[in-house]
């Protein structure tokens, strides 16, 4: 009876542990398929005609800016900018002067979708869950926003490990002639933290562009920035054009957004 008594918990002991391996290796398994699954994103990224990584397009501590018209496409292609680096497991604070947490969040999600769409991405629920956490939303007012309120904020984040950037996205910012003070101090920000720093630029209709092709919002800080981009709009096809920075600062314009799904596209 003691024989039996003892033998009986040990079987359970023993179905228990098979029933934990199997659940063990589903986890590894679904884990292994998730990080092919981002490696193959990241490898479809057309971004890396202009470098071979987002890090190669803007270096530590540089400056990137992505400018256009209203409602040509900035936020989408910088979206997927960051979503290219959240697929790579590094943190990207998303700093919006202009639209709520809300709105970027859909932002994010709408062009996931629609990556997920292309791509035939089944485990696209899976995948979301898996980076989003390498994502930060922090909003300002424009006339609230200031380097030093930004470092504070980033600061108190990255004091209680709540959270540490490694690229920073500024989408809104005006750009006018004051600006020169405020980004010298926000380039000694970047080069401290040692940042991969973006921001997106309205540029407006009638404006000529300036001597060098960028635009005339840049001219003053144009030192400042390590890579330019433009979408051009023509006719019903938007260009990528990086006018500064990307493969031997050369005019590219090999690449699209399409307007349809705003994502990133080669040039057929």
């Amino acid at each position: 009876m003691g024989a039996s008594v003892v033998e009986l918990p040990v079987e359970r002991a023993i179905i228990d542990f098979s029933r934990h391996s199997n659940r063990a290796r589903i986890i590894q398994l679904r884990e292994r398929n998730l990080k092919m699954l981002k490696n193959d994103l990241i490898l479809r990224n057309p971004l890396r005609l202009m470098g071979r990584e987002n890090e190669s397009i803007v270096p530590e501590g540089g400056f990137g800016a992505v400018f256009a018209r209203a409602g040509v496409g900035k936020t989408a292609l910088i979206v997927q900018v960051a979503l290219n680096t959240m697929l790579q497991q590094k943190n990207v604070l998303h700093v919006s002067l202009n639209d709520p947490v809300e709105k970027v969040n859909l932002w994010y999600q709408e062009v996931l979708n629609s990556l997920a769409h292309q791509y035939h991405v089944r485990q696209i629920k899976e995948l979301w869950e898996s980076i989003q956490m390498n994502r930060f939303i922090m909003t300002f007012k424009v006339e609230g926003f200031s380097v030093p309120k930004l470092e504070e904020r980033v600061k108190d984040l990255t004091e209680q490990q709540i959270f540490n950037p490694h690229m920073v996205i500024i989408d809104g910012l005006p750009f006018d002639d004051r600006l020169r003070t405020p980004l010298e101090g926000m380039k000694e920000f970047s080069e401290k933290h040692r940042l991969h720093l973006w921001f997106t630029v309205t540029t407006h209709r009638h404006e000529a562009p300036g001597a060098d092709g960028l635009p005339v919002q840049l001219e003053s800080v144009a030192d400042l920035f390590d890579t330019v981009i433009q979408l051009q709009p023509e006719g019903k096809k938007i260009h990528i054009c990086c006018l500064k920075g990307g493969p031997g600062d050369e005019q590219t314009g090999h690449q699209l957004l399409d307007p349809s799904t705003m994502l990133i596209r080669d040039l057929k």
